[in-house]
């Protein structure tokens, strides 16, 4: 069965000791891979049919956490955003990887949270980490009949706490000197002169200043989501720590953003059809020759949101573009941009 652009495929079967119809399934890039899966488990199943075995579990494949993740990963009804997977794939490629999944201790996580942090990774991206492998054991015996749990995790946090090796992220501050955005946007500009180019980098720094929006939020964008007469466009499932899918947003385009927007062709369903790391790499790789250090993109949305809060806007309205549903969250940026300024 074709999903998404991948190969489902499933197995079912009746265990021996019911009449309990039970199914396992994975997918796969192409047909001919998810065919010769099917073949194995059903040769798997024959064989313990035929030795009289239980057969309440297909999922004899999965030994170590990292057999877990991965099967978790390649579940078609598991929903993960790029930075999970990303993270989880990080996992698989750490020592505690090759742990069996079903003797795993709190010691294993201190040691992980130790690794990474002996590799560079933030307190932060720790925490991260821990709270994605703790996810894929909580799904462990429901979802792949796996006896695992979330236990050791549990027991190790106390300690990851004491030692600080996991922890809140700090809040940036670093905005753009009005030099710097000059650069850039010069910068960027002359990056487009070039044949091969065909991303307008400087159209999409100044509309992501503008419209407080995040890349990945920037490329999705649909003309059928604008606007024109009220000046705002639709920012569909906007990510949202306790709800992505479904959070679509009603973002205004101020300033300048609603003209950068009106000035892109119109050939193809979104306003800006390119890859959000292409045009992150693309502007990385022009800040890095400016000699500009310690300005990442996501930067650019702050300083929207800064110059919002300067033209007098109140909170409730910045946080209508930056799409923050708790005021508190954008109040501890604001307050750490301007110190003096009293609480709304």
């Amino acid at each position: 069965m074709a999903r998404k652009g991948k190969f489902l495929c499933q197995v079912r079967w009746t265990s021996n000791d019911s009449d309990k119809r039970r199914s396992k399934n994975k997918t796969f890039k192409n047909k001919s891979a998810a065919k010769a899966w099917g073949k194995l488990k059903v040769k798997e199943l024959e064989v313990k049919i035929s030795k009289g075995e239980e057969t309440l579990s297909l999922d004899n494949s999965i030994k170590t956490l990292g057999d877990l993740i991965e099967a978790y990963l390649d579940d078609s009804y598991v929903q993960a955003g790029r930075s999970k997977r990303m993270s989880l794939k990080a996992v698989t490629k750490c020592d505690i990887a090759n742990k069996d999944v079903q003797k795993l201790h709190p010691k294993h996580f201190v040691d992980y949270a130790k690794e990474r942090k002996a590799a560079g990774a933030s307190p932060a991206t720790v925490a991260a980490d821990i709270s994605h492998i703790r996810a894929v054991l909580k799904t462990a015996r429901a979802l792949f009949d796996v006896n695992a749990n979330e236990n050791p995790i549990v027991q190790a946090l106390p300690t990851l706490h004491t030692l600080k090796l996991i922890g809140k992220s700090n809040i940036r501050t670093r905005r753009p000197t009005e030099e710097e955005v000059d650069k850039l946007l010069i910068a960027l500009k002359e990056k487009e002169k070039n044949r091969s180019t065909v991303i307008p980098y400087s159209d999409l720094f100044e509309f992501s200043i503008l419209s407080c929006m995040r890349v990945g939020e920037i490329c999705e964008i649909l003309w059928e989501d604008l606007n024109e007469d009220e000046e705002w466009v639709w920012v569909r499932d906007r990510k949202d720590p306790r709800k992505k899918d479904g959070n679509h947003m009603k973002v205004p385009l101020l300033g300048g953003a609603f003209e950068i927007v009106m000035s892109q062709p119109r050939d193809k369903p979104r306003i800006f059809p390119f890859n959000s790391r292409s045009v992150t790499t693309g502007y990385r790789n022009t800040r890095n020759k400016l000699r500009i250090e310690d300005l990442r993109y996501h930067d650019l949305r702050r300083e929207g949101a800064s110059r919002l809060f300067e033209q007098g806007y109140p909170i409730e309205k910045v946080a209508q573009v930056t799409g923050h549903k708790d005021l508190n969250t954008l109040w501890q940026i604001y307050t750490n941009l301007y110190p003096d300024k009293k609480r709304f």
